[in-house]
Order: C-alpha cells, then sequence, then structure tokens
C-alpha cells in the first residue's frame, strides 16, 4: 500500500529483456535507505519487489502482465521514474490510499501552465472513467492528485502545484506520452458493489 506521494525520482541505469521478464535497474538514493531486496516499491506507481538493492541503485523485475498494463515497457536508460517506498504502520497518509495496482494506461492529451501551476489532460481507461468523481483523488504515474474537472472521452484534468511540478516526472511528460493510471480504490469498491458493477 502507499499514499502516492513520491519520494524521489529515479534515473534507468539499464534495461534487460530476459525470458519473458524485463529485469529494470534504477539508479536512486533517498528510497534506498532501508532497502532490502524482497521489498516493495512503486515505479510510477506500479508496485514491484526490489530483487537487488546496491551500487546506489535497485533492481526490479517486471513480468509480462505488469508491462501490459503499465509503463514499464516504456522504460529505457536515462528514462525518469517516480519511487515511493510502502507505508508502515502508523505513517502520515498524506496523499490518498494507492494500492499500486494499475488500473490501465492513460494518454496525456494537453498540458498548460496557470501562472504557477499546471493543468494536465490525461485520457484515462473508460473503465477508471466510469469510477472517477469531480474532486475525487486519482493517480497519475503513482502520484496523487485531485480531479480539477471531467471532459469529454474519458478525460480527466488535474492540477499541479509548483511542488510536485519540481518532484515528479509529470514535468517531463510531453503531450501523447503514455502514464500509469490508478482510479480511487474506494471508488473501485462502490462500483463493484452497484448492481452490474464489475
Amino acid at each position: 500500500m502507499f499514499s502516492g506521494i513520491v519520494k524521489e525520482v529515479g534515473v534507468v541505469r539499464s534495461v534487460r529483456d530476459l525470458d519473458g521478464v524485463r529485469e529494470i535497474r534504477i539508479g536512486a538514493s533517498a528510497v534506498l535507505d532501508g532497502l532490502e531486496a524482497g521489498a516493495s516499491i512503486s515505479l510510477d506507481g506500479a508496485c514491484h519487489t526490489a530483487v537487488s538493492v546496491e551500487g546506489g541503485a535497485f533492481t526490479v523485475h517486471s513480468i509480462g502482465t505488469t508491462q501490459d498494463r503499465t509503463v514499464s515497457g516504456t522504460y529505457r536508460e536515462g528514462s525518469l521514474v517516480n519511487l515511493e517506498r510502502s507505508l508502515a504502520i502508523g505513517e502520515r497518509l498524506d496523499g490518498h490510499l494507492v494500492q499500486g495496482h494499475v488500473d490501465g494506461v492513460g494518454e496525456l492529451v494537453a498540458s498548460a501552465q496557470r501562472g504557477h501551476y499546471h493543468l494536465l489532460d490525461v485520457r484515462i481507461p473508460s473503465h477508471v472513467a466510469r469510477q472517477t468523481l469531480l474532486h475525487g483523488s486519482i493517480a497519475i504515474n503513482g502520484v496523487s492528485l485531485t480531479v480539477h474537472a471531467l471532459g469529454e472521452d474519458d478525460v480527466c484534468r488535474v492540477a499541479v502545484v509548483p511542488y510536485t511540478w519540481r518532484h515528479t516526472n509529470l514535468g517531463a511528460l510531453a503531450v501523447g506520452d503514455p502514464v500509469n493510471v490508478e482510479g480511487d480504490m474506494i471508488g473501485k469498491y462502490v462500483k463493484r458493489m452497484l448492481p452490474g458493477g464489475l
């Protein structure tokens, strides 16, 4: 379980495609404190398991299912990745409950600066759009954000404050880029309990 509060932006050092597994090595610093093999870590909002930690970096294995549902298949050497360690019991929840179970890949369709903040329009998967509420929560590339507006064609607008813009990879996105999307966990359960909700 995560909170959607990114601790640092790591840099992909290497990618190796093995038999059914993509091995991704990411350079980092802040998230390495206490990180051990077997621990969970969020890469752009997708929960992964650290398989090794050494030399100012950690390695994860991304399997086919994860590659199909997330942006991990697009990582190349030099890619910027939002990183967050899993929550410990008793920690302050500054964002919202984020499972690290990405619901699908969205697409950045517009980006605009409004004074000191930025507006991002993201076309999200239709099944996520159906459970998304105005002023509710959504995770984009693992960043906890508030839904600023909902438009046609499953477009969700989020406002990004200057601190988040500078301390995540959202500021490096270009129109057309894919992003990981996780809908609000509470919305998922409510939708599931409604008649016909799946």
